[in-house]
């Protein structure tokens, strides 16, 4: 387990060198350095504000950095978007969409946004409306759809190309336990297949137990990276994340206005 990356070379599907981004005074990714291999389950996790969403805009091109390069297959993020964007599929946090459309005109319109003939569209739409139980609503608003529904509809469109790269920021957020297992079925078998997968979460265990691969941030920095049990060090990844972050405990005096109700006689 180490914080700095392998060299660069086949086998990393998103090699990040160097990655800085600041907003006004405040620096948000401070020199991140990454290699993410191709065909890797790659977990990201920290605490609120560590960067995390910040560094995957960056790298997926929905932020410009102030300094640093990120690749795709060899298409660099910013000089060659259309080439690198061609190859990712995204599901990022806080999903907007087109949502006056159905769930079925979302994943056929993506999909012929990536160029796919009208029946490859309409039949990878369909079959990922079966598969993540959303063919019952098909035709409903994506507006009027709850909010484990809209996930797994982003999840549906950001796959519908059978990109090169996902990039799923909390896939499982609001999904209920039926769906959930269907989606780990979906990321384990587009891996297995050569695809890579990026998910930061805040759920540990799940990092732990889906992920092979994890970097740990906090304060624009990556504290650690590397195979999932590696970074573990013997012990649950929850517990290593609060030793690596230097989590603050409670003490004494805060809040002990919490031990006593104030229905209590």
């Amino acid at each position: 387990m180490d914080a700095r990356p392998a060299p660069d070379g086949p086998r990393a599907a998103l090699p990040v060198r160097d990655l800085v981004k600041f907003f006004g005074v405040r620096c948000a990714v401070a020199g991140i350095d990454l290699d993410v291999p191709a065909g890797s389950l790659f977990g990201l996790v920290g605490p609120n504000g560590a960067g995390k969403t910040t560094a995957l805009s960056l790298a997926t091109g929905l932020l410009c950095p102030d300094q640093g390069r990120v690749a795709v297959a060899g298409h660099d993020v910013w000089s060659d978007p259309s080439a690198a964007k061609a190859l990712m599929g995204v599901l990022p946090d806080g999903l907007r969409t087109l949502d006056r459309l159905s769930g079925r005109e979302l994943r056929e319109f993506v999909a012929r946004m990536h160029r796919l003939d009208i029946a490859t569209a309409r039949g990878r739409s369909e079959e990922l409306l079966v598969t993540l139980g959303l063919a019952g609503d098909a035709d409903t608003m994506v507006r009027d759809h709850s909010a484990g529904m809209t996930k797994k509809i982003g999840l549906a469109a950001a796959l519908v190309h059978n990109p090169r790269l996902l990039v799923l920021d909390e896939p499982f957020e609001s999904v209920d336990p039926v769906s959930g297992e269907t989606i780990r079925e979906i990321l384990h078998r587009r891996t297995a297949g050569g695809g890579t997968v990026i998910m930061p979460s805040h759920v540990m265990g799940l990092v732990e137990t889906l992920c092979d691969r994890v970097a740990v941030t906090a304060g624009g920095r990556l504290l650690a990276v590397g195979a999932t049990a590696d970074v573990r060090a013997g012990m649950p990844l929850q517990q290593r994340f609060l030793q690596l972050v230097g989590a603050r405990r409670m003490d004494g005096g805060g809040l002990s206005w919490l031990d006593t109700s104030s229905g209590s006689d």
